[in-house]
């Protein structure tokens, strides 16, 4: 009975032990909240997956479909595209108080440090060397035809494509705030 007696010390000992030895964070609970937040169970958008047909994981979206929240300007960022969005294209948003001051203050952040405050093309970048944006009420366009008689379409199509030394600025500023942007030009032509 000796023998046993050593044996089930033995045991327990080692038991509490190894009790002892794993659980040596006081901080954990040894439960897991939410374990697929820890161990994700979804594919990385650049790994295979067996579950398509060319077997990759960041899929196409199916032709002739439209993003959720996504606006289409099909009007391609060439001379051709900017005249057919000069004649096709209409701002649809209403020219109220509100929507101008957006445009103000979006024209203030995005578009007066290279046109001016008040659109005259004489923006803090003109004094660092760079060329001067023609002005909106007394300028010509580079496209041909004067800047007072630029169009909602031209103006969207300029915002979203650029020209010459102006980048685009369609992934900083959405496309409603685009036609804000629009609405306030139109008044910055009337200087």
């Amino acid at each position: 009975m000796n023998k046993y007696k050593i044996l089930g010390t033995a045991i327990v000992a080692v038991v509490a032990s190894v009790v002892t030895t794993s659980c040596n964070d006081k901080r954990s609970t040894g439960w897991q909240y939410a374990p697929n937040m820890y161990e994700k169970i979804a594919y990385d958008a650049d790994q295979k997956n067996e579950q398509f047909k060319d077997g990759k994981t960041a899929q196409v979206p199916p032709a002739n479909t439209t993003p959720i929240g996504f606006t289409r300007f099909d009007f391609p960022g060439t001379k051709e595209g900017y005249e057919a969005a000069s004649a096709a294209v209409v701002n649809p948003l209403v020219a109220n108080a509100k929507n101008l001051e957006d445009g103000k203050k979006l024209f203030t952040t995005f578009c007066s440090p290279c046109h001016g405050v008040k659109g005259m093309g004489d923006g803090t970048v003109t004094t660092h060397g760079y060329p001067a944006p023609p002005s909106y009420s007394t300028g010509q366009s580079s496209r041909g035809g004067a800047m007072k008689d630029l169009t909602d379409g031209k103006i969207y199509h300029t915002i979203t494509y650029g020209v010459n030394s102006m980048g685009s600025y369609a992934s900083q500023v959405a496309p409603e705030e685009r036609w804000k942007i629009v609405m306030y030009v139109h008044q910055l032509q009337n200087l």
